[in-house]
């Protein structure tokens, strides 16, 4: 039965660098830690996969810290770690809100933010807030390290860029500046998998400048603090979308239903379980323009 764990193998390293050499020496190994996605599947009898490496004890692997201007996250850093962290509330807040909205208290005393990334579903609710810091997935196997743009690690529908010998060991966030926003629409209010998940930064108006006017956006000219409009969706596309087409138009100063139709563009919804695509497209368009309205 797909449901069994006898004829199933467990590895267990010591360190980050047995998990390296267990996945280059014994692979194929499915890296497993908060196992909130594997115990579904394996609960539902769809689990196919027989070897994994557990990653769970690698306290190294843990870490939020600061480097310079650089905010590191390990990738076992759990959705409750976000929650409670001061540098993440500091830095990135919109990243702790998302955190909240992972599953009930269990799911974020125990799910990882590497694992939200490696699911690779485009419902996962980091995605979206890793792509609008413009983060870099840090991927190390025994011989190498390399540091992958976020919005280039995903290539499909739950496929990415990272090797079998490969862990994703943490994530690196660049300064943030600007206005941060998040907000997550699902089933319920709480505990749902998302219909719309949106992440936006919205620069600083520039000092001593007036509010924009009506169905403007503040103007993003030289001077402005806080950096480009970025705007990140998931639960939208076969992958979490950067927004680029809106994001250059607010950048030149157009309105916000300039944006909204250019967004629409940007995104490719579908009808599901969950969802239409219509409603996905009208719920996205809404969320970007109380964001750039928000005071």
């Amino acid at each position: 039965m797909l449901s069994t764990i006898s004829t199933r193998t467990l590895l267990q390293p010591r360190s980050l660098s047995d998990a390296l050499k267990m996945l280059r020496d014994e692979g194929p190994l499915v890296p497993m830690a908060g196992c909130t996605d594997l115990y579904v599947a394996l609960n539902f009898g769809t689990l196919t996969d027989t070897r994994f490496v557990n990653l769970w004890r690698l306290d190294a692997l843990r870490r939020v810290e600061a480097r310079g201007d650089v905010l590191s996250v390990g990738a076992l850093a759990t959705f409750t770690d976000l929650i409670r962290s001061p540098l993440v509330r500091a830095r990135l807040p919109m990243l702790a809100c998302a955190a909240r909205e992972v599953g009930g208290v269990q799911i974020q005393n125990r799910g990882t933010i590497g694992g939200n990334v490696a699911n690779a579903s485009p419902s996962g609710d980091t995605l979206p807030v890793l792509a609008a810091a413009d983060a870099f997935v840090v991927l190390k196997s025994a011989a190498t390290t390399r540091r992958v743009p976020f919005t280039a690690f995903y290539t499909g529908y739950r496929q990415t860029v990272r090797r079998p010998d490969e862990l994703i060991v943490s994530f690196e966030i660049p300064a943030v500046g600007g206005r941060q926003m998040f907000r997550k629409v699902g089933t319920r209010a709480a505990q749902a998998i998302s219909k719309v998940v949106i992440a936006v930064v919205v620069p600083h108006p520039e000092r001593g400048r007036g509010a924009a006017g009506a169905g403007q956006a503040p103007s993003t000219g030289s001077g402005q603090a806080g950096g480009p409009f970025r705007i990140a969706l998931g639960s939208v596309a076969p992958t979490v979308v950067r927004a680029r087409r809106a994001e250059a138009a607010l950048a030149r100063g157009a309105s916000i239903e300039e944006a909204q139709r250019l967004l629409l563009e940007d995104i490719a919804p579908i009808d599901d379980i969950r969802s239409t695509a219509t409603y996905r497209r009208r719920v996205a368009a809404n969320l970007l323009a109380r964001m750039l309205t928000a005071r």
